[in-house]
């Protein structure tokens, strides 16, 4: 699991950097809310742990302006506000969880494990899409009733990301900036590859097709 953790007090992050990497995770560290920015733009994590006060840009607004480029990495952020209202704040530009400070160690290690459940991150287990429909990312195979597929690892990622994202449209773009590298980006064609195969599978009733939008897991 990679990390980008975005926080400036050499002596928190040092600690933070220590336990995360003691605990097996791949961490990335940067000081401030530009090279956090930049970072994220260019590598794919499966968490960002951003303190908001932060010298150059907020790690709030870092969170925003990911969202804004439909990077829907999950982020944790840090904060030594108490009150709600900068709560409020954070969840509206995009964060998934809040920690405030002082916390122990102990309290990040729980809402990284809720996180990784959340999205299904390094995820060991079945993943139950629905009722006989079964997913397991570590051996990209996929259950419908009895029967049961390999599928590639990319429409493995496809159909995780969809899953996690029910009830709402997601783009072409959004697919290709979240589950590849910039400089190894497919094509339009190659994502409708991967969706009809899924269909194939599936059924076209489970992976809708919105014109001009994108796609909508039902």
């Amino acid at each position: 699991m990679k990390i980008l953790l975005l926080e400036d007090d050499p002596i928190l992050s040092d600690i933070l950097s220590h336990h995360l990497r003691e605990s097996g995770y791949d961490v990335s560290h940067v000081k401030d809310g530009e090279s956090a920015l930049d970072v994220a733009s260019e590598i794919k994590f499966d968490l960002l742990l951003f303190d908001i006060n932060v010298p150059k840009k907020s790690g709030l607004d870092v969170v925003k302006s990911l969202r804004e480029y439909n990077n829907t990495t999950p982020a944790i952020v840090i904060t030594a506000y108490q009150d709600t209202t900068h709560m409020k704040i954070g969840f509206e530009s995009g964060c998934d969880d809040y920690i405030k400070k002082p916390f122990d160690l102990e309290e990040l290690d729980l809402r990284i494990n809720n996180i990784k459940k959340r999205f299904s991150i390094e995820s060991e287990d079945v993943i139950e899409l629905d009722s006989n429909i079964k997913l397991i990312p570590t051996k990209n195979k996929l259950t419908v009733g009895e029967n049961e597929y390999q599928i590639a690892h990319k429409e493995c990622e496809i159909l995780l990301y969809l899953s996690s994202h029910k009830k709402r449209v997601v783009s072409a773009d959004e697919l290709m900036q979240n589950l590849w590298e910039y400089e190894s980006m497919p094509s339009d064609a190659t994502i409708r590859v991967y969706i009809k195969n899924l269909r194939n599978i599936l059924g076209y009733e489970r992976i809708q097709t919105i014109r001009g939008s994108g796609y909508y897991f039902e």
